[in-house]
């Protein structure tokens, strides 16, 4: 019979054992359909036992190496030709892994915010370019929204795709067009990574060494910073636990009388609630409101509500006749009959938003109810009641842009060890509220990428597009200013930028033609990171020469000439200046490859302007190649 003592030491020798014997893993970043950088020394990674003997067999390589203390383990393959499908096998002391369906080719992060991170689906030609998305040789990973205090060893993911129907409506158009642009041209297997969260600030994507260096960010305190993280989780879970309670749903808000919604709060409809007086909240918001129809347009009926950030239940005289969890996806629901009545109705929209902007904030001719004849407008005047608010709860974060370096920690950090081709990049414009420092923070952020991943790869990004009403009169504009950060940011060698001012909406910050974003980050890619002689940008100032009462401009990247986009030849879009520094619109004609600019107002002009604005929507420069000229200032 066993002592007490002797069982104890029993228990503790398999406690003890089973905390030393870990389970073989390999990083998330790793895995069946994925594509290894090819030319490169290719590093694999993972967890086991402490001290345990690992092995690698691969294309004809077999590597091994050993587990340290904490149980992360990596090996190096040698560089590798582009091909496969091939299989890997990771063997340990007592378990194998095997991989399947991998490809050698080049490997592209891509990540930014909401305009990267837009679903193809939701695009201008997203049911024919998903349609045609087969392809064995693009291959899909997207890195699930997540933030850190510091940095995480792992991504959330779920796996590597191969391009197809079924894997590409939700990946990022921009992306993917990018991607299949460059395998389509280089014939090279292509792995595409997308690590995106829309609404995100840059400083989210730094790490703390290059954040903490950049001018304004030095009094930064990481062990305060890594506090108020950990204390917004725990107000969240709060918050979150209010929101599965809210009165809305307890109380039916959703069926009550007329008098009753008419004692809510009033708002204009649609507008993001952040612009509003309701301000920076997350939680949710119940709206409602009051249609009459007629005897004869009591019929089947179509609900247009354009988008809702993020999640919407919306009811009419009661009844549920729509529910999404999409904040990037134009609401339709079909309304039968049998819910109408003739005389008033009312709808009402309980609104739910998790994190960033919230509301129903498209087009107010998105609002509307469709009879099969008779359209009813339904923007403008709303009711509104507040069921729950992040306020009450002290503001718990509800995204990254509170917590500095956080995305960095959770969703590059993790795969910095991987070899990759390049980045391509979408982002800046939760920036354009401070667009001087950005000139400091961008090019910080694609030096801290390079440096962390020990790699000098190339880096391509997306000008900003254009956006919001077009300015009447030539003025100042942070999305301008932001534009040209980004210009001044090739300065850096390996870098190319897509110009997009041609291609934006003004009144949605999310332009649906994705196809051409793609295009163009492609030919910037494919000049830069490939070595390929294309014309591959629009044309690019580079002087101005005085000529009396007229300025004579120059530019590079001209390609095959300037061109116009205009049936009777007008250039627009420039603005000119006198001693004074006040800009006028500008006349200005080809001549000779360059542009000549004056106006009657400037006798003596000083500096010229060409599409500066939040929404230059009439510049009209291009090369023959069809690439726009960048935006730019000679009073920089």
């Amino acid at each position: 019979m066993m002592t007490f003592k002797r069982i104890f030491s029993i228990a503790l020798m398999t406690f003890c054992a089973h905390i030393l014997t870990a389970q073989l893993q390999v990083a998330n970043v790793f895995g069946d359909n994925m594509v290894l950088q090819r030319e490169k020394a290719v590093k694999v990674w993972g967890q086991a036992s402490p001290k345990e003997a690992i092995s690698v067999q691969f294309n004809g390589q077999s590597v091994s190496g050993k587990a340290d203390k904490s149980g992360k383990w990596i090996v190096e393959l040698h560089p590798m030709t582009h091909g496969g499908p091939f299989e890997m096998t990771i063997s340990g002391k007592k378990e194998e892994l095997h991989l399947k369906n991998i490809l050698i080719g080049d490997v592209w992060i891509g990540s930014g915010q909401s305009n990267m991170e837009w679903p193809l689906f939701n695009t201008k030609t997203g049911k024919e370019s998903i349609a045609n998305s087969a392809n064995k040789n693009i291959r899909l990973f997207t890195v699930e929204e997540a933030m850190a205090a510091n940095p995480n060893a792992d991504v959330t993911t779920n796996g590597w795709f191969v391009s197809n129907p079924e894997s590409t409506p939700n990946f990022s158009a921009v992306a993917y067009h990018f991607g299949k642009q460059i395998n389509q041209d280089l014939d090279i297997p292509i792995g595409l990574i997308h690590s995106s969260w829309g609404g995100t600030d840059i400083e989210t994507w730094m790490s703390w060494e290059a954040l903490s260096s950049v001018d304004g960010f030095g009094n930064l305190n990481k062990e305060e910073l890594v506090y108020r993280q950990e204390n917004s989780g725990k107000m969240r879970a709060a918050f979150q636990a209010a929101i599965a309670e809210e009165p809305g749903m307890k109380q039916n808000w959703f069926k009550l009388s007329a008098k009753e919604y008419q004692s809510w709060e009033t708002i204009e409809m649609p507008k993001i609630w952040e612009s509003t007086k309701i301000g920076n909240e997350d939680g949710i918001i119940w709206f409602a409101k009051s249609f009459e129809l007629t005897k004869e347009q009591v019929k089947d009926a179509t609900l247009s509500l354009g988008p809702i950030d993020d999640i919407d239940d919306t009811y009419i005289n009661g009844q549920l006749v729509g529910h999404m969890e999409d904040w990037s996806v134009a609401r339709k629901y079909n309304v039968s009959k049998t819910v109408l009545k003739e005389g008033i109705n009312w709808l009402v929209i309980r609104v739910t938003d998790n994190t960033g902007g919230g509301g129903i904030y498209g087009k107010p001719s998105d609002l509307n109810l469709n009879t099969g004849g008779a359209t009813i407008d339904l923007s403008g005047k709303w009711y509104y009641k507040t069921a729950v608010l992040s306020s009450a709860f002290g503001n718990p974060s509800s995204g990254p842009n509170d917590f500095p370096t956080c995305l960095y920690n959770a969703m590059i950090a993790p795969i910095t060890d991987l070899s990759i081709k390049g980045v391509i990049w979408y982002q800046g414009e939760n920036n354009t509220r401070n667009p001087k420092q950005y000139r400091e923070l961008f090019p910080g952020m694609i030096m801290d990428w390079r440096e962390q991943f020990n790699q000098d790869f190339p880096f391509i990004w997306v000008q900003l597009a254009n956006f919001m009403t077009p300015a009447a009169q030539p003025k100042e504009s942070g999305w301008a200013e932001l534009r040209e950060a980004q210009s001044m940011t090739l300065a850096l060698p390996k870098t190319g930028q897509a110009v997009i001012i041609d291609i934006g909406e003004a009144n949605d910050i999310h332009p649906r033609n994705k196809k051409d974003v793609g295009y163009r980050l492609a030919m910037a890619a494919e000049k830069v990171a490939y070595s390929k002689d294309i014309v591959y940008s629009g044309p690019t100032f580079t002087g101005m020469e005085l000529d009396g009462n007229k300025a004579v401009l120059s530019f590079s990247n001209t390609g095959s000439g300037l061109k116009v986009k205009d049936k009777y030849g007008y250039v627009k879009g420039f603005a000119i200046a006198g001693a004074d520094g006040k800009f006028v619109w500008a006349k200005a004609q080809l001549n000779d490859n360059k542009v000549v600019v004056w106006s009657s107002q400037v006798n003596e002009p000083k500096a010229v302007r060409y599409a500066w604005g939040d929404n230059p929507d009439d510049a009209n420069l291009y090369n023959k190649e069809g690439l726009p000229a960048s935006p730019f200032r000679t009073d920089q």
